[in-house]
């Protein structure tokens, strides 16, 4: 990426501070260090995907599980024995854990320069210069909705996320997101729409809509149906080629959006709804409605408008209450449904979740060993699904060379939302980074298909595409 201006970015030095950023957990979190980096840009301050040459790091928190508090803390560690070596001059914390943690963090790791929480990513700059050194955040829920006029600088190569709200009003008992991201408020559609068409002037293909419950995109602002009004507005005033939604909440899923699917070939036809079990006894120990039977008709119904529908869920296992004839039962419920994709996690104890008086009853070894069952589950239903596509010619988004051998490359499916999905490994063709292209399926496996590009369809914006400022953890 090129260089941006560095006069007013000085620490203790006449070269100019480089900073880096390593951003953790969910997309929209992703998101919140685009618009960390882009008050950076605008401020003149110079930005570096490079660890190893940054002066002063940010850590983009997640405080959503103990691993992610973990993978935190780990990466503030890591940065602190920098700073004890001299290769770092500053740390700056920001994310949730910030918002949520401050305090503790500041007692316990006291080499922290400087926190940025949730409400306040505009600050990032006076953090990274040391002038909030003694500030810690509000610790309450965040409040705050930052609109498009807010710059962004997209880490994303080909495609990036539009956060259509924040927080969440849902009481799931596993997660205490709603503590550390407050109430659901929604975006303006306007404010999205512009937002959308400043991303497509930059290039991107494909757009991705997020919040923590997206479905329930505008009820706040008193719309019906406010997420399929929203699409019909970017589908309307933007040509960017792929739109998806991620995380659908089974209660608030509109279906006139699987009509939309079905008439709109931009809409891509794929679902991410999170049902986190079938068992009724565990959903309501969750604090979630729904049970497989409702979850089967729903799945049914969408597929028989949208007969190309890609499903992804996922799954907690080890909850308090599931027994074995509950895991059982989301067994079975897996084998009936066969998902195109499909993520486990362990249920992760913590004290301030909603549920935290269910205790942890469920062993450990145990959960893991339930997480390992259903995932081998899948593999065999998602190669089976797999198998279905071979022999197919499909539009395909060309990520770039591939990680593992760069003389590949690699890109998506409509089918294969990022960072989540499977990829499309592409074995013959050339393309640039960011193009859209129609790919040959030549093999399939459990998670990756392999291809072959046919023919262009619509060239990448390289430099765009290639730009990666944040290091993910």
């Amino acid at each position: 990426m090129a260089k941006v201006s560095t006069a007013q970015s000085q620490v203790g030095s006449s070269r100019p501070v480089r900073v880096g950023m390593i951003s953790l957990g969910c997309a929209k979190n992703l998101v919140d260090g685009e618009m960390m980096l882009g008050h950076l840009q605008r401020a003149g301050v110079e930005v570096t995907a490079e660890a190893s040459k940054a002066d002063v790091v940010v850590i983009n928190t997640c405080g959503f599980i103990t691993d992610a508090k973990r993978e935190s803390i780990d990466s503030i560690l890591e940065v602190v024995e920098g700073k004890r070596r001299g290769d770092v001059r500053r740390l700056v914390v920001a994310g949730c854990m910030a918002q949520a943690y401050a305090n503790d963090l500041r007692r316990e790791i006291p080499e922290i320069d400087a926190f940025v929480g949730l409400d306040e990513l505009e600050r990032i700059t006076e953090a990274v210069r040391g002038e909030l050194a003694s500030h810690v955040p509000d610790q309450r829920g965040a409040l705050k909705i930052y609109d498009h006029s807010n710059p962004r600088l997209v880490s994303t190569g080909g495609y990036a996320y539009l956060k259509v709200a924040e927080g969440c009003d849902n009481p799931c008992s596993f997660c205490h997101i709603p503590a550390m991201r407050g109430a659901f408020r929604s975006r303006r559609i306007g404010d999205l729409v512009c937002e959308a068409r400043h991303l497509e002037e930059l290039g991107i293909q494909e757009l991705v809509l997020i919040a923590q419950d997206t479905t329930r995109y505008g009820e706040d602002l008193g719309f019906d149906n406010g997420l399929r009004h929203l699409v019909e507005s970017l589908l309307a005033e933007t040509a960017i080629p792929w739109i998806r939604f991620l995380y659908a909440y089974p209660a608030t899923l509109d279906f006139g959006l699987f009509d939309l699917m079905a008439s709109e070939e931009r809409f891509l036809s794929y679902l991410d709804v999170p049902l986190q079990h079938a068992s009724r006894t565990v959903l309501k120990a969750m604090r979630r409605g729904g049970d497989s039977r409702s979850y089967r008709s729903l799945i049914e119904r969408a597929r028989t408008t949208v007969p190309n529908l890609a499903v992804r869920t996922t799954f907690i296992v080890g909850f308090p209450g599931e027994d074995d004839a509950e895991f059982a039962e989301l067994m079975d419920f897996v084998r009936e449904i066969r998902f195109d994709h499909l993520g486990v996690f362990t249920y992760s104890w913590q004290e301030e979740n909603p549920g935290a008086d269910l205790g942890d009853p469920v062993p450990e070894d145990l959960k893991q060993a339930r997480r390992e069952e259903l995932l081998e589950l899948q593999q065999t239903i998602a190669l089976e699904r797999n198998r279905e596509l071979l022999g197919r010619t499909l539009p395909a988004l060309v990520s770039g060379s591939l990680a593992e051998m760069d003389l590949l490359l690699e890109g998506r499916l409509q089918r294969q939302a990022p960072e989540i999905d499977g990829r499309l490994l592409i074995n013959d063709g050339t393309a640039s980074a960011g193009s859209l292209v129609e790919a040959e399926i030549l093999e399939a496996h459990p998670y990756d298909l392999v291809g072959r590009i046919v023919r262009l369809l619509r060239e990448g914006v390289s430099d765009t595409a290639s730009r990666l400022p944040v290091r993910p953890g």
